[in-house]
């Protein structure tokens, strides 16, 4: 305001503004994207725990709930989760 009164150049100021905004926004976004992915695992964690015994053989439902993509390469298979996490398991 005192530039702008005393009408000197505050484009610098609203420039550094702007730039602050930007940074304010990307931490709401990344802020978000952090509390989505607690959700997926909270929600994880629940559907592990209302299972009985251990899977001895192949489940949909489980396949459906946990897995992102299974992703097969010459030596080994990556396995993404919803949760975020990726194993890789070799061949």
């Amino acid at each position: 305001m005192k530039r702008a009164n005393a009408k000197k150049d505050f484009n610098d100021l609203a420039d550094e503004i702007d730039r602050l905004r930007e940074l304010k926004q990307n931490a709401m976004a990344d802020n978000a994207e952090r509390e989505g992915l607690k959700q997926r695992i909270a929600e994880m964690q629940e559907f592990l725990t209302e299972q009985r015994g251990t899977i001895q053989v192949y489940d949909e439902q489980v396949v459906r709930k946990l897995i992102e993509k299974i992703t097969v390469h010459d030596e080994k298979v990556t396995v993404a989760f919803k949760s975020g996490m990726e194993i890789d398991v070799k061949m």
